[in-house]
This record gives C-alpha cells, sequence and structure tokens, in this order.
C-alpha cells in the first residue's frame, strides 16, 4: 500500500527556514519521480519542485534560489527545505509520487508571519 506522510510544517517569521519531510512507503522513492505542491487559501495548487528518478530538479520560478528538494535513499524520504520564507509562501504543502497514477499524502500547513 502506498503511503506518504508529510511533515516539519508550522509556525514561522518572514525570512526563516522550514525543512518538510514526507516519508514513503509501498515503495521506493529513488525509483519514482516525487514532487511538493502546495495550496494557500483560496487558490489552486501549484507544483513547488520535484526530483526525478535520476535525480534532476526542477523548481517553480517562485522558489527558485530558496527552495531544494533532496531525498535520502536509506530513508525513503523526500525533503523540502525552505529558506528565506516569505508570506507568500503560506499554504498547505502537499507530497507527491507518481506510479502510474498520482499518490497524494495529506499535507502540511506552514504559516509565514510576524
Amino acid at each position: 500500500q502506498v503511503q506518504l506522510v508529510e511533515s516539519g510544517g508550522g509556525l514561522v517569521q518572514p525570512g526563516g527556514s522550514l525543512r518538510l519531510s514526507c516519508a514513503a512507503s509501498g515503495f521506493t522513492v529513488r525509483l519514482l519521480a516525487m514532487s511538493w505542491y502546495r495550496q494557500a487559501p483560496g487558490k489552486e495548487r501549484e507544483l513547488v519542485a520535484r526530483i526525478s528518478a535520476g535525480g534532476g530538479t526542477d523548481y517553480a520560478d517562485s522558489v527558485k534560489g530558496r527552495f531544494t528538494i533532496s531525498r535520502d535513499n536509506a530513508k525513503n524520504t523526500v525533503y523540502l527545505q525552505m529558506n528565506s520564507l516569505k508570506p507568500e509562501d503560506t499554504a498547505v504543502y502537499y507530497c507527491k509520487a507518481y506510479r502510474g497514477t498520482d499518490y497524494w499524502g495529506k499535507g502540511t500547513l506552514v504559516t509565514v508571519s510576524s
């Protein structure tokens, strides 16, 4: 059974950092494309970052230079390191895996506010 569990969200001040984790079970993260999405209140879900099976990465323009996606194959976990956070980064962040179909976690809330 494929399962994704996000963690690491919380309240942070502008300019701060957070690291989100996505623990996977039922499959091996290094074999699949893994992505982070986010959905802010009243907005559509948007792609934030993704990492291919080969390790290539891609980012939304709004987070380039501030966010880094990575994975730990031994822990079967994908991370999103978020630096220089801005209020507009406030959203629920979701992890997604594609394995013939999309599998989603339940999300973790990130709030950037002073």
